[in-house]
């Protein structure tokens, strides 16, 4: 029989292992995982304890449109109830929960902004209308400050659309208007945030470990800490793996010309660095390319259909930002949330606050975050898209603050009354986490520079995850990574059954009409 080797252990990896033995009929102890890391997950993290403080490198949003992360997690039974599939558990957390977004913006001194109005010119919907019309061929290359004018991104859409998307002014056009069409369903209700959902706990606990537990449950085998170095191939016509390298003291693996290798190209979350309440993250080594991508260079060395990986890990100083989760000994932050907001906890959304050079996003999802959170703890968490730039309060690059100096940025921004302030700063721990890659899939890139998921003439390999490429589905999503899992499948096998069709609600007439009106909304 045929085996499986999956290349990382990042959702693409464990969504691949999953559909192999739901569509395929592989046996659980074919197919083996290889993960450098000490856990499988990817960049779907969450550690930390109450005493130390939580940590997330990142938190996922999701919404209704994600076919391919609902399909595969409605045959895995969900973390708290087994007779309910971890896709229901999705769907009925947003029913029990949703978002409402009454600040979605804060302006300097905790003034809540009216996002209702877009900040749109004339010539802003101009831009906005032609990028969209524009080939996507043409913008090969392109910024997206190629597209619009200075004024476009100082826009309320601006302020909301980069820190919802992580978007920044300097990366890729292609993917901006990816973002415009998949997303244009989402518009009317933008500025409430009503039409994202979210897991009942983060993306570790409700994803993560009840596809893990399936996954061994079937059998498959999951070798943590082995990282594989480089693949060789058979001599001959097309694209055959013949042999996997590892580090260290690990045997070579020979493969045969029938096995299947699925390989996760690069990581969005390579070198991150945590740093601590008292402490900033150390800096990074950037220099050279991170562990995560030398496979992916190995491999592509000489080859034109297996992308280019220098485009997207050569260039940090684009690529950078910084998370941080705050765990507090009690509700003080919550309950000044919820008066601010007018919301109950975890009914909020995010909340920019657009005056911050940094400019900070926190949100407060609905408690616990943990499945293991014991009561009276609370997380919350946020991030900062430009970490090198000095702070309002604190008058030094965020990358180069403590923890507390983060939390003290935050609460001064939004005036929060002294005495509250002190009862906040004295019961929480802020762990931030500097993240040298984090929106690399993001940077300005031309067609091939990312692998198709199987590469022309190739008969057992495959790429997965955020670098291989999918047109019309857009990186930065739970869904891009499943959906490359199931394509890669699918492909490698000839399979009938093909994943669901990217949701286009920009061919719907009434979407786009309602699209159109949000853009002219006073």
């Amino acid at each position: 029989m045929p085996k499986a080797h999956l290349v990382g252990g990042g959702i693409a990896a464990l969504s691949a292992a999953a559909f192999l033995i739901r569509d395929t009929g592989f046996a659980g102890g074919d197919i083996h995982l290889y993960e450098g890391q000490d856990e499988v997950g990817g960049s779907l993290d969450a550690g930390g304890t109450p005493e130390t403080g939580y940590t997330m490198r990142g938190g996922r949003m999701f919404e209704a449109q994600f076919r391919c992360t609902y399909d595969l997690l409605s045959g895995i039974p969900s973390l708290d109830d087994p007779s309910k599939s971890a896709t229901q558990d999705i769907f009925d957390s947003h029913e029990e929960s949703p978002w409402d977004d009454p600040a979605r913006l804060v302006r300097a001194g905790g003034e809540i902004c009216d996002g209702h109005a877009m900040g749109f010119s004339e010539r802003h919907r101009l831009e906005l209308v032609k990028c969209l019309a524009t080939p996507e061929r043409l913008l090969d290359g392109k910024r997206i400050t190629d597209c619009f004018d200075e004024d476009f991104f100082t826009t309320d859409f601006w302020y909301m659309w980069c820190t919802t998307f992580a978007f920044e002014p300097w990366h890729s056009a292609i993917e901006f208007r990816r973002y415009l069409k998949r997303f244009v369903h989402l518009f009317p209700e933008f500025e409430t945030m009503s039409g994202i959902y979210r897991t009942r706990y983060n993306q570790y606990d409700s994803i993560v470990r009840p596809l893990t537990a399936w996954l061994l449950e079937q059998g498959v085998h999951l070798h943590t800490g082995r990282r594989v170095a480089d693949l060789a191939f058979r001599h001959g016509p097309g694209t055959n793996v013949e042999r996997i390298h590892f580090t260290g003291k690990h045997t070579d693996l020979p493969v045969a010309e029938d096995d299947l290798v699925f390989v996760t190209n690069g990581s969005m979350t390579a070198d991150s660095v945590l740093g601590s309440h008292t402490a900033p993250p150390a800096n990074p080594n950037t220099s050279l390319s991170p562990d995560s991508f030398l496979l992916w260079h190995r491999i592509a060395r000489g080859r034109d259909d297996f992308g280019n990986p220098a485009v997207f890990d050569r260039h940090p100083d684009e690529s950078t930002w910084e998370s941080f989760t705050v765990t507090a000994k009690g509700p003080a932050f919550l309950d000044w949330m919820e008066k601010f907001t007018g919301r109950p906890t975890g009914r909020g959304g995010l909340l920019t606050l657009t005056d911050s050079p940094w400019l900070l996003t926190v949100v407060v999802n609905r408690q616990p975050v943990y499945q293991q959170q014991p009561e009276g703890v609370s997380v919350w968490w946020g991030y900062g898209l430009f970490p090198d730039k000095p702070g309002t309060f604190v008058k030094k690059p965020m990358r180069e603050c403590s923890g507390a100096e983060i939390l003290h940025e935050v609460l001064q921004h939004l005036a929060v009354d002294p005495d509250i302030a002190d009862r906040i700063v004295g019961t929480s721990t802020v762990v931030p986490c500097l993240m040298p890659y984090i929106t690399s899939q993001f940077l300005t890139r031309s067609h091939g520079d990312r692998p198709q998921v199987v590469p022309r003439g190739s008969t057992n390999l495959a790429f997965i995850g955020q670098y291989a490429e999918v047109p019309d589905d857009v990186v930065f999503t739970v869904e891009y990574s499943v959906r490359t899992a199931w394509t890669a499948v699918t492909q490698l096998l000839d399979l009938d059954r093909q994943p669901p069709a990217v949701y286009k609600g920009h061919h719907d007439p009434h979407l786009l009409a309602q699209a159109l009106h949000t853009m002219h909304r006073k």
